[in-house]
């Protein structure tokens, strides 16, 4: 009979704690769980914040950079060959009498047209993630004349001189500048101008910053070209 008793009691104690232990295991468990889940959150949130600010930071650094790289002078050489005639009369006596002089020259040149970009303009706004192109500077161009006289006409009356070989100097030269605005040297100029941009804009394009000139959007290479060719 006492050991009945006895196993009867082990049994009702049983019956008593196996659940209070149960119930304490999976409070303990589901305890642990929130502290690892909150643990989580906080770190998650502290690192997203720190990654952010570093990638806004990693981003204008290397648009810092790609604007440097283009901050150079863009140069587009050609060359230029004319025969040319040089005219001067001198007039007396009320014009009855008159002397005149003239050359005939063969006139080679080389021209560089350039754009310096180390004078470009720009603002870079990280907030927005936008750069905005202010002002291009405008294309230089240098002309190198080798003029060679061929035959030279001149009177006693009217001899050459220093002023005349002046004239003729300054003269070649806006004649092959006139020649240059419309030749294809200018237009390869614009496009190696184009071409350096570009860069920036593709590279705007692909850390998600968009680019502006004159306060406008510009969105493609082409879209570049019309802004900077009007």
């Amino acid at each position: 009979m006492a050991t009945r008793r006895n196993q009867s009691t082990e049994t009702q104690i049983k019956n008593v704690l196996v659940p209070i232990i149960q119930a304490f295991g999976r409070s303990g468990k589901l305890i642990y769980l929130i502290v690892i889940g909150i643990v989580i959150f906080f770190a998650y949130q502290y690192f997203t914040r720190s990654s952010a600010s570093s990638t806004i930071e990693y981003n204008s650094t290397l648009i810092e950079k790609q604007l440097k790289n283009v901050s150079k002078l863009v140069v587009t050489e050609g060359h230029y060959s004319q025969v040319m005639t040089y005219k001067d009369q001198k007039k007396y006596f009320m014009d009855m009498v008159s002397f005149e002089k003239k050359a005939l020259m063969v006139v080679n040149a080389d021209v560089t047209v350039s754009y310096d970009l180390s004078k470009i303009k720009y603002d870079i706004n990280e907030t927005t993630k936008t750069i905005s192109i202010k002002n291009i500077p405008e294309a230089e161009m240098k002309i190198n004349p080798d003029i060679h006289f061929y035959s030279i006409d001149e009177s006693t009356f009217n001899p050459f001189g220093t002023a005349d070989y002046n004239k003729i100097n300054k003269k070649v030269k806006a004649e092959i500048a006139k020649k240059m605005e419309k030749s294809k040297l200018k237009t390869n100029a614009e496009n190696r101008l184009i071409s350096e941009l570009s860069k920036i804009l593709i590279l705007t394009n692909t850390m998600g910053w968009k680019l502006e000139y004159n306060g406008e959007t510009v969105l493609t290479s082409t879209g570049l070209s019309k802004k900077i060719k009007t």
